[in-house]
């Protein structure tokens, strides 16, 4: 006898999955066993979670896992398409409310998961494209990437002046809530400029030799 099995994921402790089995009973599909990972992110791929992997070892040829949405499948596009071939290759039909009900494993269903991951791939690399090209008007428009200093440029004259009057980095340090290292680099800051140009320097000689290459 062929059974259908229900699954459902909520970040954390206080969120109940209950309303994600309501969803599948709704949609007409009761399902004949109910599992649920609380607590567990989205970014934990499928069959490293816990109870996933424990539906999965009841499996039979003919079964069929009902789920709400994709990405109750895996934590990536990658991810969900490596744990539906390993379903499809125990013979478990995968339903996935929020794309029609259609069956994964079927010709249909695999055409529209290459579709949606190809989708993916190209929104992740437009991403990254308008970061680089972000940061590269920036840094033409000579603004400062990085993190925000934890002092302001007052702190920083005050810091210098006190340590020239006696005071000791690691009293200012713990007024200042900053590191030791951080009053260190306000009081000699030619050797942060000179630490940076280095950096620079081993970076630029890098790229010539890969260019070489």
């Amino acid at each position: 006898m062929n059974h259908r099995f229900g699954y459902g994921r909520v970040s954390t402790t206080d969120q109940t999955a209950e309303n994600q089995r309501l969803e599948l009973a709704q949609a007409g599909h009761e399902v004949d066993q109910w599992f649920a990972d609380v607590g567990v992110s989205g970014k934990v791929s499928a069959m490293q979670r816990p109870e996933f992997a424990r539906m999965v070892g009841k499996f039979r040829k003919g079964d069929a896992l009902i789920v709400s949405k994709l990405d109750r499948l895996g934590r990536d596009a990658l991810d969900v398409q490596q744990t539906v071939r390993d379903l499809s290759e125990l013979g478990v039909r995968v339903v996935v409310l929020n794309l029609g009900g259609t069956d994964l494993t079927s010709s249909a269903g695999k055409l529209m998961l290459a579709m949606l991951s190809a989708v993916a791939e190209m929104e992740r690399d437009l991403l990254i494209e308008r970061t680089q090209a972000g940061l590269a008007r920036a840094k033409l428009e000579g603004t400062k990437l990085g993190r925000r200093p934890k002092t302001s440029e007052a702190q920083r004259a005050d810091i210098r002046a006190r340590l020239e009057a006696g005071a000791t980095v690691s009293e200012l340090a713990r007024e200042y809530g900053i590191s030791r290292g951080a009053v260190i680099d306000i009081r000699d800051p030619e050797k942060v400029a000179a630490r940076l140009a280095a950096k620079e320097q081993r970076k630029g000689g890098a790229d010539t030799s890969q260019a070489r290459k």
